[in-house]
């Protein structure tokens, strides 16, 4: 269902949306000045058309008509620099507004914990940071200020058209009770149907993120036509959005145009009435203004000047309403409160990596416990390794060390400082993850190794791949540090990418190592170069390995089991496997016995 705020306009919002102008202060003060600039010389042209009429031209003096054209050349020439600049910093406002917001949604979002996503559709985000951030530049190219504009035409050529003749403007303007009824039911209608058409534009995006990120899947299990009739049906309810809010337009237009007409009507049968009128005489007896020729002409410009606003109002309030539409989700984004909050301040000078576990419970939905009352302590330079079966917890245990997400009860301590009081960043950057599922962005090895941080240098790039095992397949690459990886590092192997994962982590010279199922999707040779990296980065710093091979963990420190989180098991591998009937002995006697591979 699509979002109905109700409101044409929510001044709640607005007063947000116009924060981000403060610094544009000047710009908007001009678009302001020149809109009601463009109001008043709006009217002025049928003045002038109706002085040329009955004073130069029924009285055939050319030179005063020769100087009221180009007086209305002039005019015109004004009106059309200044509708140039009105227009120009209103968009070039709106932009600057809409650039600012941009930057602190996605700052905002990069800063999220992980659990706000594991609930949030990409393509949501993507919909929010994109197509909702565009109806908020709206609001000042086409909304709030052009209708301040429009109300202003409006209200200027009403006030004329009265000064006028008060008769010849009441029965012109008989129609317009109907035109303002129509105009509203319009409003509301194409409202409504707008709203939807966003929700669409969310879903489609948000189907679209999902598929095309996750294509294998459905070309491995030749699900093509099954995903096409879905898309057909997603993209059927957006097509449909769009009809009925053309259908609406389709509706509304003729509408107007016929209530123009009538008004047009009555102004011609009316003023010629007056003017051929016998009553004439008695008009010009009483002091009151005939109604001549000029006026009529003048009449038939102000009814142009006050439907052609009211055509575009409708629609101009909804362009407004969707801004407000799209300030209202992005803020919704940019209120959650679910930040990684920065609670600490410590930046020490070396971190040794002592890590403790003191009474852990951790739970993702607050709910159904994922660690129970843990109890671990990694000492400097040790190697921990972590095993169990799937959703044992393990992951979780590297998660809230990180601090993507927040512990239920106990506490968690880096060299006897609880993590709360570090600062985050600087926690995070003393942690290097490497996980199974490397990401790569379209960029080059090397700034993906560095991730464009500007104080790693090519040459220490370098001498990391070297260290890694890594520099001569990079150096075989077309370009070699300088070849572009394209997206998720499509163009390498699993193997490839998993490497620069090792350099990327070594070039960044943590405290602390977490190897999460690091050599899990590798060949047998890329796994040989895979464990000299993980030895290389190991020397001097506490490492903790998840792994499911427990081959690649024989020679950790201590080994823990865990199991529906809980720690059933600590010890070495040699004591683990003196433990009978025990949980590590179990696994490790399925994987090597189902292998083929003797003890």
């Amino acid at each position: 269902m699509a979002e109905v705020t109700g409101k044409a306009l929510d001044w709640r919002l607005l007063r947000r949306v116009m924060h981000y102008v403060k610094p544009y202060r000047r710009t908007f003060y001009i678009a302001l000045f020149l809109t009601i600039f463009l109001a008043a010389v709006a009217i002025v042209q049928p003045l002038l058309v109706q002085k040329t009429v009955d004073d130069y031209i029924l009285k055939d003096n050319y030179s005063g008509l020769v100087t009221m054209v180009e007086l209305m050349i002039g005019t015109l020439i004004i009106q059309t620099i200044a509708q140039y600049y009105q227009t120009y910093i209103t968009n070039w406002l709106g932009e600057s507004v809409i650039r600012d917001l941009r930057i602190h949604i996605f700052n905002h979002i990069t800063s999220l914990r992980l659990k706000y996503f594991d609930r949030t559709p990409i393509g949501v985000l993507i919909t929010r940071t994109v197509s909702d951030l565009e109806t908020i530049a709206d609001i000042f190219s086409e909304g709030l200020i052009s209708i301040m504009g429009d109300m202003l035409v409006v209200i200027a050529v009403i006030g004329v058209m009265i000064y006028f003749d008060w008769k010849l403007a009441l029965i012109t303007l008989i129609p317009m009770p109907f035109l303002f009824a129509s105009t509203y039911v319009f409003k509301e209608a194409i409202k409504s149907s707008f709203q939807e058409v966003r929700t669409q534009v969310a879903q489609l995006n948000t189907f679209l993120a999902e598929h095309i990120s996750g294509m294998s899947i459905v070309q491995y299990f030749s699900r093509e036509d099954q995903e096409f009739r879905k898309f057909t049906n997603v993209n059927k309810k957006f097509r449909d959005a769009n009809i009925r809010s053309n259908w609406y337009y389709s509706i509304f237009f003729p509408v107007v145009e016929i209530l123009f007409a009538i008004c047009m009507g009555l102004l011609v049968w009316y003023g010629c009435k007056r003017i051929l009128s016998d009553q004439q005489l008695a008009y010009l007896s009483t002091n009151n203004k005939p109604v001549t020729a000029g006026t009529i002409v003048a009449f038939i410009q102000l009814l142009n000047l006050l439907f052609r606003p009211i055509r575009q109002l409708a629609d101009k309030f909804n362009t407004l309403q969707m801004g407000m539409v799209g300030a209202d989700r992005i803020f919704k984004v940019l209120d959650t409160d679910e930040v990684a909050v920065n609670t600490g301040t410590l930046k020490p000078a070396k971190i040794e990596g002592d890590i403790k576990f003191e009474h852990v419970w951790f739970a993702y939905n607050d709910e159904n416990w994922v660690l129970k009352d843990i109890n671990l302590h990694v000492k400097p330079g040790e190697t921990l390794a972590l095993v169990g079966a799937t959703g044992a917890g393990k992951s979780s245990t590297i998660n809230i060390l990180n601090r993507f997400y927040e512990i239920g009860k106990g506490s968690v301590k880096v060299d006897d400082v609880d993590i709360h009081e570090y600062d985050v960043n600087y926690l995070r950057s003393q942690i290097a993850t490497v996980i199974q599922d490397v990401f790569l962005f379209t960029d080059t090895i090397a700034n993906n190794i560095s991730l464009n941080n500007e104080a790693i240098t090519r040459e220490q790039i370098i001498a990391a791949a070297k260290d890694v095992g890594a520099h001569e397949f990079i150096e075989r690459l077309p370009g070699g540090y300088d070849y572009n990886v394209m997206e998720r590092g499509a163009t390498l192997s699993a193997g490839q990418a998993q490497l620069i994962s090792f350099i990327r982590a070594l070039v960044y010279n943590p405290a602390i190592l977490v190897l999460d199922e690091a050599t899990s999707s590798v060949d047998t040779e890329t796994e040989i170069l895979i464990q000299n990296a993980i030895y290389k980065l190991m020397q001097g710093r506490t490492s903790i390995v998840i792994a499911h091979r427990l081959s690649t963990i024989q020679n950790a420190d201590r080994i823990i089991v865990l199991d529906h989180g809980e720690i059933k098991e600590t010890g070495t591998h040699q004591e683990l496997l003196k433990i009978e009937h025990g949980y590590y002995r179990k696994l490790y006697d399925l994987q090597f016995n189902s292998s083929g591979i003797s003890r």
